[in-house]
């Protein structure tokens, strides 16, 4: 779990944890208030430390995450380094709490100490088999909104931290985040505009379904057009020659392989940011 203070590093931490070897099987940013802190914490409620440890980590949003490798619970405390980040500093400085880290309770991440904790986590953030886990609430607004697809192939190639890095330097704030992994019939809906107008249309539909993407919501003033001059044009071809720093023009390989998928029009960013918010979820859980 990403916790709030390091939002602004969320893109390299990601990147830390495809270069640790670890593939995110789930991933959705969300906020915690003072009753899901006491949940999610509970064997730390009434401890001296707990009070600056529930406004820490209700200041802003977290983004959770399921890991998954062998021993993924030991290599995870590994990689992340000691709880205490000054501690961090002096003994693992490669660590994450070491590079990310401020002190014990702004320490930049989270991680399960064991296989029981993880699966009670992991039900407290996506929810699970127990009926009684409710899974975290979105973060989004659906307001002033731009939609972002970071296409199944970034996600697969452990690419996903660096085009989050580009958006965030650009000044956008990613005001909600979630991984998906969509039905074939789920693809052609959201992208039924497009039929009978790209000529890659069906190869589109095949890539969309083929594996776990990312969505993001991204707010900014003008933000569909902010994003789309991101983004690039795109083909990636034409990307690379007229426009190199943008996300397609660094990350794209083809025109179904473009990296990403934003917005086109700007009557149409609230509408896509609430197809993956709000009516996706509803079938979700």
């Amino acid at each position: 779990m990403i916790k709030p203070h390091a939002y602004q590093n969320m893109g390299k931490i990601l990147d830390e944890v495809s270069a640790a070897g670890f593939e995110i099987a789930k991933l959705k940013m969300s906020k915690f208030n003072d009753a899901s802190v006491k949940g999610f914490y509970a064997e730390h409620v009434g401890k001296g430390f707990f009070p600056q440890l529930s406004q820490a980590m209700s200041s802003d949003v977290c983004i959770g995450m399921e890991l998954v490798r062998d021993d993924a619970v030991n290599k995870w405390r590994e990689v992340i380094g000691p709880t205490n980040s000054a501690q961090a500093k002096a003994e693992k400085p490669g660590s994450i709490r070491a590079k990310y880290g401020v002190d014990q309770t702004l320490n930049a991440v989270h991680g399960a100490d064991a296989s029981v904790s993880h699966q009670r986590e992991a039900e407290f953030w996506f929810g699970g088999q127990n009926p009684a886990a409710r899974p975290m609430q979105t973060t989004a607004v659906m307001n002033n909104c731009s939609l972002l697809l970071i296409k199944p192939h970034i996600v697969k190639e452990g690419l996903a931290g660096q085009v989050i890095d580009l958006v965030l330097d650009a000044g956008f704030e990613i005001s909600a985040m979630e991984m998906f992994n969509l039905s074939r019939p789920v693809v052609e809906e959201f992208f039924d505009v497009y039929k009978g107008v790209l000529p890659e249309y069906l190869p589109l539909i095949e890539h969309m379904s083929s594996g776990p993407l990312i969505a993001l919501e991204v707010r900014q003033e003008n933000v569909v057009n902010a994003l789309r001059e991101l983004c690039g044009p795109h083909d990636p071809e034409i990307a690379k020659h007229l426009r190199a720093n943008t996300i397609r023009a660094k990350f794209g390989y083809d025109r179904v392989r473009n990296a990403v998928h934003c917005t086109d029009m700007p009557e149409d960013g609230c509408l896509e940011v609430q197809y993956f918010f709000r009516s996706l979820q509803k079938h979700q859980f």
